[in-house]
């Protein structure tokens, strides 16, 4: 009997544990975690919504990083673009929509993420050297006449 009830409290406490609040996810820096190959990679979540592009962290180790793009909307297709750029977020040159030139001076696009449906996460990696950064939509919605990056979504992003 007294072996049931040691099983019973232990058990019982496994789940508890399993059960408690994930406290962990509001960090505020970016995870380090090693691939298959034995490579350490960072992962940096990214939330984007209208309108607003919310990286977890501003900054990160040179190196390969992941960012996991999840669009939470909750009514607007988005993307994700990186710009290697010494200029502010909010002073990337612009067409006349109010969208990016991404040809434009002192804009170097590395890689984007296009079209995120609403509730989706999509990855892309890139090695990024030390620098800094611009994460942007650069979407134009011809129905709602707006430029995503004209209506604040743009942050700046450092690699160090």
């Amino acid at each position: 009997m007294r072996i049931l009830i040691a099983v019973a409290l232990i058990s019982s406490g496994v789940m508890l544990a399993a059960c408690g609040d994930d406290d962990e996810k509001a960090t505020t820096t970016p995870t380090t975690r090693t691939t298959a190959t034995g490579a350490a990679g960072t992962e940096v979540d990214v939330t984007l919504q209208e309108f607003s592009v919310i990286p977890e962290t501003d900054s990160a180790e040179a190196g390969e990083i992941t960012f996991n793009v999840e669009n939470i909307g909750p009514d607007d297709v988005h993307e994700f673009v990186i710009i290697k750029t010494d200029l502010e977020s909010d002073a990337l040159p612009t067409v006349d929509d109010g969208s990016v030139d991404e040809s434009g001076e002192g804009v170097e696009v590395i890689n984007e993420i296009e079209d995120i449906p609403v509730g989706e996460t999509q990855s892309v990696t890139v090695d990024l050297e030390a620098g800094a950064y611009v994460l942007i939509c650069n979407i134009y919605d011809e129905t709602e006449v707006e430029a995503h990056y004209a209506e604040g979504m743009r942050t700046a992003f450092t690699v160090e």
